[in-house]
């Protein structure tokens, strides 16, 4: 590890406890980062900070140490059921490695009790263990915590307890803003006694960010810290320490390069990021059957159960891949990561940063690549631009297995991987559709039958992006795919039962008027009647949409209504007229011509 210091921990202006140094020692930080040192004695003087530094450089420790010092040095000892300091982070991935950071200092101070409150688990867990156990350090994110302060008919006041708080950090703030959360963060904040320290940490500054500086924090100090070498000009977002690269390379070659990558690279540890949840779940099972004797774990949002498990197992890993979304893109701390890949772009030029942030970390060397489509070849020059972050060219490899039919014989073999596929497909283009940087990545431009092939899929799905549009170059398989069935025998079964019922339906209505079902006649009704209306008042507008016949029988009703202005016909006739005349549809179309 090259050194990436600011001096020793004794060089602080304010001294640390005993019990801190020697957690220091034991996880071997002899140094302090530049963060940490800019950090911790503002922090610990009772000072409101915003500080903002590279991913990787030492957030952590820069708010740990000076909740411990700021509790340590209360006149009044924290009870059980007080908190004196509340750590709120985006995802439950990051709070279980700050609360673990935390566990190695409290354990040298049994005064203090620390609780994680996260999603993913019964939330009345959550209070029996608070009631039992207490919580002087909180670490949580935001949706469980503002649960916890709504329980009080559960037995927990938590309201009460947060009254002798004492430090509130915000770490990720970006981030947590991004993700949705600042009506959580504000009705937590409303809970809070106004007389706290308050920290918030980032690793970029945001509009966003900045109103919650000026409605969070009380004459902050703003602190942004460069990397050495960095010049001040400079605002690269990345660690100097990285060494970043791009290849280009056809939509139906990306998989095939990134498995020929991987397996050269086995002995090592890699992320692997993926746009949305499908292709996580395609994608990982695919490389699963595809790499052999390493491990390959996958995560993503909408896994419930499951994610806590897979991120500390992976973690403890020596080499592995871990195929995943953004939601391990921030602030995650594993070990000893080799290379971050980037199979599909991110939605911001912000979370590319944090995604490469991964690799790298606290004076490490790592490697980030991501696989970008030829269209997409300007995107290098936008990041460069937009986050000061330099890219190397990675040619694609030559001489690279084809494993795109073996991807369609396991589609073929079980419904499973056939329907993962299909759902990856229109995940991925949806969600291109969103991208942010949209001048660049522009759906109009993709080529779908190419991308089809890259996710290897057996037909094309229906969606609408695809609607009207004819693919040449994609060959559909010539078998039903109705007919595939799923490996899993108790899905299959389920599947047959469910087939047979709708067979038995079409069965049942064949010859019958359809009826929507569930709805009120006069409701199917009235619908009926505004749809009516709604196709009058089109053509109306479009006087172009009216054909021949219709323009004839306007010419009738104008001509009956020139005779009503002379007085030639009584306004009783020209009602009866109209109104007995079957192929009268615009009375009103008339009416406006005069």
């Amino acid at each position: 590890m090259e050194a990436v210091t600011e001096g020793g921990w004794g060089s602080l202006p304010v001294p640390l406890s005993p019990g801190v140094l020697r957690a220091l020692r034991e996880l071997r930080f002899h140094q302090m980062t530049p963060v940490q040192s800019a950090t911790i004695p503002l922090f610990m003087s009772n000072k409101d900070v915003a500080a903002e530094a590279v991913t990787g450089s030492g957030k952590t420790l820069a708010f740990v140490i000076p909740i411990l010092e700021i509790l340590l040095r209360r006149e009044e000892k924290l009870k059980k059921m007080q908190v004196g300091a509340i750590i709120i982070t985006p995802t439950r991935e990051l709070a279980i490695q700050i609360d673990e950071v935390l566990s190695h200092f409290t354990k040298h101070f049994p005064m203090f009790s620390q609780i994680l409150l996260i999603g993913g688990r019964n939330p009345m867990e959550d209070v029996e263990k608070f009631k039992e156990h207490g919580g002087n350090i909180i670490v949580a994110t935001p949706g469980r915590l503002e649960d916890l302060f709504r329980r009080k008919a559960d037995g927990l006041d938590l309201a009460s307890c947060v009254k002798a708080l004492d430090v509130l950090v915000l770490d990720e703030a970006d981030r947590l803003l991004d993700m949705g959360f600042e009506a959580s963060l504000n009705a937590i904040l409303d809970f809070l006694p106004k007389q706290r320290r308050t920290g918030l940490f980032s690793a970029t500054q945001t509009q966003e960010v900045e109103n919650l500086v000026r409605a969070g924090l009380r004459n902050p100090v703003r602190i942004s810290v460069k990397e050495k070498g960095v010049a001040a000009s400079n605002t690269q977002k990345t660690p100097t320490r990285l060494e970043n690269y791009y290849m280009i390379c056809k939509a139906d070659e990306k998989f095939n390069q990134l498995v020929h990558f991987l397996r050269q690279h086995k002995q090592e540890k890699h992320l692997v990021f993926f746009s949305t949840c499908a292709c996580v779940e395609y994608y990982g099972k695919a490389l699963e059957s595809l790499i052999k004797q390493v491990k390959i774990m996958s995560i993503h949002g909408k896994m419930k159960h499951k994610r806590n498990k897979i991120f500390t197992e992976f973690r403890k890993l020596p080499g592995g891949i871990l195929v995943c979304t953004d939601v391990m893109a921030r602030g995650i701390d594993i070990p000893e990561v080799h290379w971050v890949l980037q199979y599909d772009p991110p939605s911001s030029a912000s979370a590319f940063v944090h995604r490469c942030g991964r690799t790298a970390r606290i004076g490490n060397v790592g490697s980030a690549l991501v696989f970008l489509l030829p269209m997409e070849e300007s995107y290098v020059n936008f990041l460069s631009i937009n986050q000061k972050c330099p890219m190397q060219e990675m040619k694609p490899q030559t001489n690279v297995l084809d494993l795109l039919p073996k991807l369609k014989s396991m589609a073929l073999a079980d419904r499973a991987v056939f329907e993962k596929g299909m759902k990856a497909f229109v995940s991925y283009v949806q969600a291109y559709a969103k991208h942010e940087c949209n001048l660049i990545f522009r759906i109009k431009d993709l080529d779908f039958a190419s991308l089809a092939r890259g996710f290897a899929l057996l037909k094309m799905p229906k969606m609408p992006e695809l609607r009207g549009k004819c693919f040449p170059d994609f060959t559909p398989v010539t078998v039903n795919t109705d007919s595939i069935s799923f490996k899993d025998k108790n899905r299959e079964k389920q599947r047959q039962k469910k087939l047979e019922e709708q067979r038995k339906e079409r069965e049942e209505n064949e010859g019958k008027k359809k009826f929507v079902k569930n709805k009120a006649w006069s409701k199917q009704k009235a619908k009926r009647e505004k749809k009516k209306k709604v196709t009058a008042k089109r053509k109306r507008e479009e006087g172009s949409d009216i054909d021949d016949e219709d323009m004839e029988e306007l010419l009738n009703d104008t001509r009956l209504l020139k005779r009503l202005k002379k007085g030639k016909i009584s306004e009783e006739e020209f009602e009866k007229k109209l109104t007995g005349s079957q192929s009268c549809r615009f009375p009103s179309a008339a009416l406006c011509m005069f």
